[in-house]
């Protein structure tokens, strides 16, 4: 079922016409009283037409179950009395979900929730198409956020090929987000206008061993980053000592200097020198 568009007339014209019935009405009762009943009945009829519809609300008409169309026009307005009406709202909302324990790709229970502004776009599919639009959105959001977190990793310390982690690819995880939201409530006349993540963090049951796993990773690539920078200054000191000739050593000297110099650049404290007062052999 896809929406219609339902032309209505102004209902200004109609409320003066209404208006006009009765009072012809009360002076017909004195003549014919089943003519004034006639013209009251008629005004009543009339009048029973008249909506106020406000902007950005839809009010969606049916007839005898079949549905006839949509009025998306603001302002007072006639319909056709014998028509059932519904109005619905065609405002921005926001759902800000729950938030939610889920296995992330790795296995490892995250916390994570989202918000989603959306709005009706299709009354038609809105109002017959899902028992509750409402309720709908709200249940279809939680699946797709727990399809979401279970389908990548919550970062890439486990896998280091994981091309896009919850944690890391935010932009792309909520583009995600929004293409799942849509596929999944585009049968329901609902557009998100705008879905992120507004918490992701580790299950309390495993926070901390997963904090001293960071902080092991961070210290494991702190000290690759000093080492290859040590080693770096170690052969660059090789290099100019061979190239300015201040010097002239042999294997086993190289590599006391070499250990000695790794000591000092690798080391997390300070070093205290001893000066060698003899020769270089003694």
């Amino acid at each position: 079922m896809q929406e219609k568009k339902l032309t209505s007339i102004s209902g200004y014209l109609f409320l003066l016409l209404g208006l006009g019935c009765f009072g012809l009405a009360v002076f017909l009762f004195a003549y014919s009283p089943i003519l004034g009943g006639f013209m009251s009945l008629l005004g009543a009829f009339i009048l029973k037409g008249i909506m106020i519809i406000y902007p950005n609300e839809g009010l969606a008409a049916t007839f005898f179950g079949d549905y006839v169309g949509t009025i998306k026009q603001t302002g007072l307005q006639w319909v056709n009395p014998l028509y059932s009406k519904q109005k619905i709202s065609l405002r921005a909302r926001n759902l800000n979900g729950q938030t939610l324990k889920v296995n992330d790709k790795m296995g490892n229970p995250i916390e994570i929730a989202a918000v989603v502004v959306w709005q009706v776009s299709d009354t038609a599919r809105a109002l017959f198409d899902v028992d509750n639009y409402v309720n709908f959105v709200q249940i279809q959001s939680e699946a797709a956020v727990r399809f979401l977190a279970s389908s990548h990793a919550y970062d890439n310390i486990e896998d280091e090929h994981e091309a896009v982690t919850l944690r890391d690819n935010t932009g792309q995880i909520n583009k995600f987000l929004e293409q799942e939201l849509d596929e999944r409530l585009s049968q329901a006349g609902v557009r998100v206008m705008e879905a992120r993540i507004s918490h992701l963090a580790y299950a309390p049951e495993i926070a901390g061993a997963m904090l001293q796993r960071q902080q092991a990773t961070a210290v494991v690539a702190a000290r690759k980053q000093i080492v290859e920078g040590a080693v770096g200054m170690v052969e660059m000191a090789l290099m100019r000592l061979a190239e300015k000739g201040v010097v002239e050593l042999d294997e086993e000297r190289k590599a006391a200097m070499v250990s000695n110099l790794l000591v000092v650049l690798c080391g997390e404290k300070s070093v205290s020198p001893v000066v060698n007062a003899g020769t270089l052999y003694q």
